[in-house]
């Protein structure tokens, strides 16, 4: 049986992540440091079939005598396991002493996580996670075990390290009869069931055809379609699988301009700015008989307000009269500069034309809008963009970029360690996202890009 030990210095919440795993209550829980002082055990089971020995060890202070004796049980602990899970606190800046512990950890060459702890919100994870990374981990999670935050990730990873029980494993094989490359994919299995269903908010001002474009894509009239602007006033959910996804519609009530909204259509945009909050991809709905108007470029900036995947759809592109598809494409580019990245499709929601093809649009930027770039590809990449155009000095002050980590997805957010972050220019931002659009493919995401100073916190999200 898998042996897996949970170290950390004191009061980062080790025995309440211990308590968690084993669902009880188990180990005391204290805001006292060094509450936990002897090795506690547990047999824990995970996934229906598969069990490890779970080990909560005391806090390592090597500054402090008692702690000191219960630091070396820990190491002892650490040697004898087969899995370490090393926590830290997210609340506090990565601590020199917690990376020299670290560090010894990692060269007993066997699994391990660091699990940044207290990390309560997506806020929090996007201003502190990012510092943890200097820790150099192959696998490092944000959670709060407080408030059940992000555990899931952590268990998938714990998962392809503890096989599944004998019996489970035969079990298996003779109610599946699976094949032998089946049973040696097993392990990858949990990365491709994760995070396949999202929600898209279809956007446009009114009559423009959000509910005949919905009816459309879901294949039966679900929504009211009518010539009368604002027939749609409360958001109607509907959700669809396509391939592998999960794709979550909203038809959002019609936007008029504010000063023309009046009595339950100001509800209904309330409602529409709550649903906006939850989505992951827009899809702006653009009418190809008037082109864009000013009151699509205000909706638009709804899109860059909640950091949208975005897709731009031309609609009734069966009517549009004489105008080629090259002028209007570079018509809506030029007044939607700022959603540069989204691609384009023009759509006939009426006759189905190409209605199809918005999906698979869909399934693509989702994919590129959670998607995590590998740190070290990351660095090799601004280093080229370096190379190609040296970032430029500020009044004869030199400006370094350090280092870069994406400290956060959905959309994709981006950290450079500058030594003079105010004197990057946000000139050279826009260069090195360019730059990252080429390299990683894009598409339809927003990418944003902030500068910190080693150690520094922002309040900026």
């Amino acid at each position: 049986m898998k042996k897996i030990a949970i170290l950390g210095r004191p009061n980062v919440g080790k025995s309440s992540l211990f308590n968690r795993l084993a669902r009880k209550r188990d180990a005391i829980t204290s805001d006292v440091s060094g509450t936990t002082r002897d090795i506690k055990k547990n047999i824990v089971t995970i996934s229906d079939d598969r069990e490890f020995e779970l080990l909560d060890t005391g806090g390592i202070d090597a500054s402090d005598a008692l702690f000191s004796k219960v630091g070396e049980m820990s190491m002892r602990a650490a040697e004898a396991a087969d899995i370490i899970l090393y926590m830290v606190d997210g609340k506090k800046l990565p601590d020199e002493e917690d990376k020299k512990l670290f560090y010894r950890l990692q060269n007993l060459g066997k699994p391990i996580a660091l699990l940044v702890n207290k990390i309560d919100n997506d806020r929090e994870e996007q201003e502190r996670f990012w510092e943890f990374i200097e820790f150099g981990a192959d696998t490092l999670f944000p959670i709060s075990v407080s408030h059940n935050r992000k555990l899931n990730p952590l268990y998938q990873w714990l998962e392809k390290h503890i096989p599944p029980s004998e019996s489970a494993t035969q079990d298996l094989i003779a109610d599946e009869q699976l094949s032998l490359e089946q049973l040696l994919e097993m392990d990858d299995s949990t990365d491709e069931e994760e995070d396949r269903s999202f929600k898209v908010a279809i956007l446009g001002r009114p009559n423009v055809g959000k509910s005949s474009l919905l009816n459309a894509l879901l294949g039966e009239e679900r929504a009211v379609v009518s010539e009368v602007a604002g027939t749609t006033i409360d958001p109607v959910d509907e959700t669809i699988t396509h391939g592998d996804y999960e794709i979550t519609f909203v038809d959002t009530a019609g936007i008029r301009r504010r000063s023309k909204i009046l009595g339950i259509e100001k509800f209904a945009l309330g409602r529409t700015e709550k649903m906006l909050e939850r989505a992951d991809i827009a899809i702006l709905l653009i009418d190809a008989t008037a082109g864009v108007t000013e009151l699509d470029e205000r909706i638009a900036g709804l899109i860059d307000k909640y950091k949208l995947g975005a897709l731009i759809v031309v609609n009734k592109w069966d009517i549009r009269g004489e105008k080629s598809y090259e002028e209007a494409i570079t018509e809506i580019r030029d007044e939607l500069k700022f959603l540069h990245y989204a691609p384009i499709l023009t759509v006939s929601a009426k006759t189905k034309q190409r209605v199809v093809k918005i999906l698979d649009q869909l399934t693509a930027i989702y994919e590129r809008y959670k998607r995590r770039i590998p740190t070290s590809k990351l660095n090799e990449v601004i280093a080229y963009a370096q190379r190609r155009h040296q970032v430029p000095s500020h009044h004869g002050q030199v400006v370094r970029i350090k280092f870069a980590t994406q400290f956060a997805a959905k959309p994709p957010r981006i950290a450079l360690v500058v030594n003079k972050p105010e004197l990057l220019h946000f000139s050279y931002k826009r260069y090195l996202a360019n730059i990252l659009r080429e390299q990683f493919d894009f598409e339809g995401v927003p990418l944003e890009i902030v500068t910190r100073k080693r150690g520094e916190r922002s309040d900026e999200a």
